[in-house]
């Protein structure tokens, strides 16, 4: 447990086999997507630890073991966490790889402030405005993604669609948005009973789903404005774009359509992975 910007969050961390005590090496951290959790991330930890770095996976606000405040969770707060989490930890700067909506969270918070973050990968994660852009104008886009964001707007009831029969909802999630091998994998099925449980624990299930109405929401709202304005510019930091070559629900292609805000732009796609590569 870590107290960072005013509330306590849960980490794991992993560090590599040979560091010197005292000496910190580089920080990455991870960021999980909606009804995630840490150990959604483990395996990336894992490999960055072996790679050298302090390797930190984190349970935003509101999810798993962290803190669970009934406000907090437009861009601008969760992105502080993450910032305040890193100086928190001992560093000055870090790595941050964001998964979905962490991904957005990656990108708010290379923009809110800079010099805490060193580098970003996002995966399945554009940045907000190519992502606004895609929604407005690619059909593709927009089918996949809009209908499941508006229909989260109503209240309670996406809360109740999310909680039935032991939150099966996440499981049909994580089923839907995979490529075709990962569902008869055992470790899916881990996977997929683990992050239901995760759902269950009181506030989840409506604290998960506030962001994701704030993104909408603000939309219409002077925030939602000055957000936009915020995230326009072009970012110094080296940045990763990481899509599932099936993703069909963030498309490949909007992902790659994040260049033009950043000065280093790479992307990748692993082949046969759907959202969670």
């Amino acid at each position: 447990d870590v107290s960072a910007n005013g509330i306590r969050l849960h980490v794991a961390e992993a560090f590599p086999a040979n560091t010197t005590p005292g000496v910190l090496p580089p920080l990455a951290l991870l960021i999980h997507g909606l009804s995630g959790i840490w150990w959604t991330m483990r395996s990336p930890m894992l490999a960055l630890a072996e790679a050298g770095f302090h390797a930190v996976a984190v349970d935003l606000r509101g999810h798993g073991d962290s803190d669970k405040p009934p406000r907090g969770y437009d861009a601008w707060t969760l992105a502080s966490d993450i910032t305040n989490l890193v100086r928190a930890l001992g560093h000055s700067s870090a790595v941050i790889v964001g998964q979905g909506e962490g991904g957005f969270v990656a990108w708010t918070a290379a923009y809110r402030r800079p010099r805490a973050v060193r580098g970003l990968v996002v995966v399945g994660s554009p940045h907000p405005l190519a992502m606004r852009t895609a929604a407005l104008r690619d059909h593709g886009q927009r089918r996949a993604l809009v209908p499941r964001l508006l229909s989260d707007q109503a209240p309670r009831l996406p809360e109740r669609r999310l909680l039935r029969d032991g939150a099966a909802a996440v499981e049909e999630m994580l089923r839907s948005r995979s490529g075709p091998d990962w569902p008869e994998t055992e470790d899916f099925r881990e996977s997929a009973d683990l992050l239901r449980r995760a759902m269950l624990i009181p506030k989840v299930a409506h604290l998960s789903l506030e962001s994701r109405r704030w993104m909408v929401r603000s939309q219409f709202r002077p925030d939602g404005r000055d957000f936009r304005h915020t995230v326009a510019g072009v970012l110094d930091q080296p940045v990763l774009g990481i899509s599932g070559a099936e993703d069909r629900f963030v498309l490949p292609e909007t992902v790659r359509a994040s260049a033009p805000w950043a000065r280093d732009f790479r992307s990748a796609e692993v082949p046969g992975a759907g959202h969670y590569p």
